[in-house]
């Protein structure tokens, strides 16, 4: 299968033997695609290696016979975001989530649009958390895996006052009156899910609530191995403020 002129972000790129990369990358067409460019590594800088950073947007051509694509050629569309410390991180968390959630070779342009959205959010003034909180919640759309942000999983419209968890399968489910602090904790607020259904970015606090609820939705389906970038940002965070709050 021949792959012509596909608009993609590139998502992640290593050294494969001496000469060449493996690149896994987003397709506005062709879904999340893993490539083979061949002799571009060495000593000499090689035009190709610009092109395929992570986060770059580019155009590529490519020709599949297997589980991965030869890279024929590939051309940058934009300048890369230069991002440093929590932005790049938070990045990488983007990423990440991608690859381990989509499925290669499976087009999702929904997800493409979404991710090429955060990629400029994240050179913004938006804070990190809604620009994280926003793109989770396009990536289980796209995939499949989304709910309804304001009605719960008995059918009733969210109430701003109470509080909630998400049950991955069903979506809302409204925390009881006699629960625990620590339960009410780690669950979210209604306010903070309306904020998202309807796509305002809430206040502070509302905001803060949703981290737990959406981690929670994302390693169920993630299964039992968590993502390095959380791993990564639980070390940062030790003793400090909490970083790039993925």
């Amino acid at each position: 299968m021949r792959i012509d002129n596909e608009a993609a972000y590139v998502l992640h790129t290593r050294p494969w033997r001496e000469t060449s990369l493996l690149v896994e990358v987003l397709g506005e067409t062709h879904g999340r695609v893993g490539l083979v460019a061949r002799g571009v590594q060495g000593p000499k800088r090689h035009p190709l290696r610009a092109a395929l950073q992570p986060l770059q947007h580019i155009r590529f051509d490519a020709v599949q016979r297997g589980e991965l694509a030869r890279l024929n050629g590939a051309e940058a569309l934009d300048v890369a975001p230069r991002l440093a410390g929590d932005p790049a991180l938070a990045g990488f968390y983007l990423s990440e989530l991608v690859l381990r959630l989509a499925p290669r070779n499976d087009p999702h342009g929904e997800l493409y649009q979404a991710y090429g959205l955060a990629r400029a959010r994240l050179s913004s003034d938006e804070p990190l958390a809604w620009t994280l909180r926003r793109f989770e919640r396009d990536l289980l759309d796209a995939l499949g895996f989304g709910f309804s942000f304001d009605i719960d999983g008995d059918g009733e419209a969210i109430d701003p006052a109470a509080r909630y968890r998400l049950d991955p399968e069903h979506g809302p489910r409204r925390l009881l009156s006699d629960r625990g602090q620590r339960d009410r904790d780690e669950a979210a607020t209604g306010r903070a899910l309306l904020a998202l259904a309807h796509d305002r970015q809430p206040a502070a606090e509302d905001l803060a609530s949703l981290r737990r609820v959406m981690r929670a939705v994302l390693a169920h389906h993630l299964g039992g191995r968590g993502l390095k970038s959380w791993e990564l940002i639980g070390q940062l965070s030790r003793g400090k403020p909490r970083v790039a709050e993925g």
